[in-house]
């Protein structure tokens, strides 16, 4: 997949990083030079300097070809003119703004940019998940903050190896909708059986997303069933 995020700072090189990680096609914009160099050094995509909301640049980094297409500067008005002219201009097939202040949220929606996340809400989970388990990272949310998406790569060490994934007890409002296994993505069953080194995804209420993350920090530290 192909993906377009303009802003290079921490939330910018977060998503880019894990982006990457997944194997996705990542070009990034950012103003300033020296994060730019910083960005090079740091990041395997392609970094474009200049304003994201300037047209030349946008194409230059692939707008029209994104199949998403992201702005997460700490300005909301850039955020805004960037999602519109990636829209209305390029036509980007999927267009998702970081909104800093949550009192802005009804006015991208209002104006079509409905994929909106503030950031101050996204930086508190990040935290969390740092706090209860390294395996996990919080790709996005949904439904203004209602509800998450959640990544997990079990390591070597998983107690959750040859465990069938309905024989693990998940937390009610979550549903692993993905499985990566060797690079191959497949859509698990009750009756999957799970390995080290997959990548699980799963969608999670906000309220049920602690229990997910304790859950399978007690299997991955060995103190699970």
């Amino acid at each position: 997949m192909r993906m377009v995020i303009v802003g290079g700072g921490k939330v910018g090189w977060n998503l880019a990083r894990i982006m990457l990680e997944r194997r996705h096609n990542v070009s990034l914009i950012e103003k300033d030079r020296q994060r730019c160099e910083r960005l090079a050094d740091d990041l395997d995509a392609a970094i474009y300097r200049g304003d994201g909301t300037n047209v030349g640049v946008l194409e230059a980094a692939g707008t029209q070809d994104a199949d998403v297409f992201m702005t997460v500067t700490g300005s909301d008005q850039d955020n805004l003119v960037a999602c519109q002219v990636a829209r209305d201009h390029f036509h980007a097939k999927k267009v998702i703004s970081r909104v800093n202040d949550p009192r802005n949220i009804e006015t991208f929606q209002v104006l079509g940019i409905g994929n909106t996340a503030c950031s101050t809400e996204i930086l508190t989970k990040m935290i969390e998940q740092e706090a209860d388990l390294a395996h996990m990272h919080l790709i996005a949310t949904l439904n203004q903050g209602k509800a998450g998406i959640c990544s997990m790569t079990l390591p070597s060490n998983t107690a959750l190896d040859g465990v069938a994934l309905k024989d693990i007890d998940l937390p009610g409002g979550t549903l692993v909708i993905s499985l990566i296994r060797r690079g191959v993505l497949t859509i698990p069953n009750g009756s999957t059986t799970l390995q080290a080194g997959d990548e699980l995804v799963a969608v999670s209420e906000d309220k049920s997303q602690k229990a997910l993350m304790r859950a399978l920090a007690e299997v991955v530290h060995g103190t699970g069933k």
